[in-house]
């Protein structure tokens, strides 16, 4: 009976070893670096966390600049690794090559759609998530006029800007909403300094609070709004610890979840191709509360957002998404 015992235990054992073996995970992050405190670091923190959980370890790569994005993507592939998931919008030309050359691999972007069947798209509601943004910014502000720092200027960009627009402008047609971005090329991704200045100068124009999408630019951001004695509003990761009690709140894009989800279903044999879209009726966004911005938060705002959402998760209020055809109506 020992014995026996003995063989079926080292039969599962042997079983899962195949399992875990199947699996070679592995994520590209962009520009910017996987710890930038945003984006890239919300996708390391999902890998991170299904490690945790599997005990399957998973390999990154960290590209320094875009003639690296088609070498890297095509070695992880060539290697076996699958599967591999993107972090950020910029992949999509590489991947369509790549992809199709690899029909057997499983890929995920983030933030991008390619109509690809080996290709899982995760694309977000941000617009929903900056609503709420909006509404909380619009109640902080002593001054009526608040700010935005986008990254690169581009159509996604402007979806953050566009629904933080129109949750500060639902409080009243008085509100002011100043608007910058920091470039047009992806260097504008990790420029703190130039963040810093921009908001700067929305504090001289009368911002006491300024909400940034703009990776690790927006870390300038932060710490400026910190130095000058207003209020930030961090993004995609929970940001509200960098400066306690100055962050106002941090508009949490779950890239995470996204990443998890794409190992763990890859794992289990349930991956599946095509388009996920992940607002605030899926968790996918929301405005982060935690011990660092709760002394900032008074009930009459957590009342505001709370109606809110569900006010926008039951369609009674729908928020414009930029995208759809790049305007913004607020």
């Amino acid at each position: 009976m020992k014995k026996t015992l003995l063989t079926l235990l080292a039969a599962a054992a042997m079983s899962a070893s195949a399992l875990a073996a199947d699996i070679k995970p592995a994520i590209i992050y962009d520009l910017g670096g996987k710890f930038d405190k945003s984006f890239n670091e919300a996708a390391f923190n999902g890998a991170e966390k299904f490690k945790a959980e599997t005990g399957i370890e998973y390999r990154d790569f960290e590209i320094a600049n875009d003639a690296q994005r088609e070498q890297a993507l095509r070695r992880f592939a060539s290697d076996g690794n699958n599967p591999i998931v993107m972090a950020g919008f910029s992949w999509a030309a590489q991947l369509e090559k790549v992809a199709a050359e690899y029909p057997d691999t499983k890929f995920a972007i983030i933030d991008m759609v390619l109509d690809k069947p080996n290709v899982r798209s995760v694309v977000f509601k941000e617009e929903e998530g900056g609503w709420l943004a909006g509404i909380l910014a619009g109640m902080a502000s002593k001054t009526k006029t608040v700010s935005f720092v986008g990254g690169m200027d581009i159509p996604l960009i402007h979806k953050f800007a566009c629904g933080y627009i129109g949750g500060v402008k639902s409080l009243g047609s008085d509100y002011n909403v100043l608007e910058a971005y920091t470039g047009t090329t992806p260097d504008a991704w990790n420029d703190p300094v130039k963040g810093g200045e921009i908001a700067k100068s929305q504090f001289d124009q009368g911002s006491d609070v300024v909400y940034h999408a703009a990776g690790g630019t927006g870390v300038g951001v932060l710490q400026a709004a910190a130095d000058a004695g207003k209020l930030g509003i961090g993004v995609d990761s929970n940001q509200n610890g960098l400066h306690p009690g100055k962050v106002l709140t941090s508009m949490v894009k779950r890239v995470d979840v996204a990443v998890y989800d794409a190992f763990m279903s890859a794992k289990d044999d349930k991956f599946q191709p095509g388009i996920n879209v992940l607002g605030l009726k899926e968790n996918g966004v929301d405005v982060a509360m935690d011990e660092n911005n709760a002394p900032l938060i008074t009930p009459e705002m957590k009342a505001a957002i709370d109606k809110a959402r569900a006010d926008i998760i039951s369609g009674a209020v729908k928020v414009h998404d930029y995208m759809s055809d790049e305007t913004c109506p607020y």
